[in-house]
């Protein structure tokens, strides 16, 4: 994802979506403050990553949890004299949504065609959002690509390089990466043998119940991995079924490529992966329609505890 502009406010919401006869239906929202329609949107928290926003705000302004999908384009206003950045996804609900309870912030929400929410909406901006969702696919399966997480010095660790564990850092970011991991729902899990990429996507594995496959094909330093590894990766983009796989930065370009092909696609543009750093491919029937890069990123700092003064009088 892009960069912030010094002073820009990041936020994250979704076109939440579900089947209906005669067709899809989409999820407004009103927000009584400003009596207006629109889409679940909201402001990221310290050091929350875009992902987790787009779906605890969602949750929290509609009471529906979600999965989310392809990547929408960003909208970009000013609000209460701040330069404004609003990342969307399109996204499912996980169950059959309850009915709505009203809260602070959104007093009521419907559920209506595309051509009706187009009439309800009430800024531009969404309008225009609501054409980017359905000038796509609504349904989406993923297939994403991980590189593992931090794991030490490979010069200092004295044992088997299979066994080199993740350092306390790469710990950390397993553990966030199984929440951003799981914004797109449960998948299958593939992962190098090797015990860095275990450990990177075990809390992922084990937060959706998910069991984690090794694949020596994706295992660096195992003989013969190259054009067999793109072959494997391949079968698995193609195969229709939400998947993770978790590689090596020297053999997730290889991989990456094949997945691309196996969905129709030139592989996307962008910067190698950092450790923790993952593409999510979105294919529909077959073809890849969208590709976003995230990293994990770092915890926010914690705020210096501060002594109360004791009282006075």
């Amino acid at each position: 994802m892009p960069d912030l502009a010094a002073g820009e406010v990041r936020a994250a919401g979704a076109v939440i979506w579900r089947p209906a006869a005669g067709g899809g239906q989409v999820a407004l929202i009103h927000r009584r403050r400003y009596d207006d329609w629109s889409f679940p949107k909201g402001k990221c928290e310290r050091g929350e990553h875009v992902l987790a926003t787009a779906v605890r705000e969602v949750a929290e302004e509609t009471g529906v949890r979600v999965i989310l999908g392809r990547p929408l384009a960003a909208t970009h206003y000013e609000s209460d004299g701040q330069r404004k950045r609003v990342s969307y996804w399109a996204a499912r609900c996980q169950e059959p949504p309850a009915a709505f309870v009203p809260n602070a912030e959104v007093d009521d929400l419907e559920w209506l065609p595309v051509q009706a929410a187009r009439g309800r909406l009430s800024y531009q901006r969404d309008i225009q959002m609501l054409g980017a969702f359905a000038d796509g696919p609504a349904q989406t399966v993923p297939c994403i690509l991980l590189r593992h997480a931090a794991a030490g010095s490979k010069a200092a660790w004295r044992g088997n390089e299979l066994a080199r564990p993740l350092d306390r850092g790469g710990a950390e970011a397993a553990d966030r990466l199984a929440q951003l991991l799981s914004c797109f729902g449960p998948c299958r899990v593939i992962s190098s043998a090797a015990e860095r990429c275990v450990a990177t996507v075990r809390p992922y594995a084990a937060l959706t119940g998910a069991k984690i496959e090794l694949e020596p094909l994706f295992t660096v330093g195992q003989h013969g991995v190259g054009q067999a590894a793109a072959g494997r990766a391949a079968v698995i983009a193609a195969d229709g079924t939400p998947a993770v796989i978790c590689a090596h930065r020297e053999n997730l370009p290889l991989l990456l490529d094949a997945a691309c092909a196996a969905v129709r696609s030139a592989p996307p543009e962008g910067p190698a992966l950092r450790k923790g750093g993952f593409w999510v491919l979105h294919s529909a029937a077959g073809t890849m329609v969208s590709a976003e890069h995230h990293h994990v990123g770092r915890p926010a700092p914690k705020l210096p505890h501060r002594r109360r003064s004791p009282a006075k009088g």
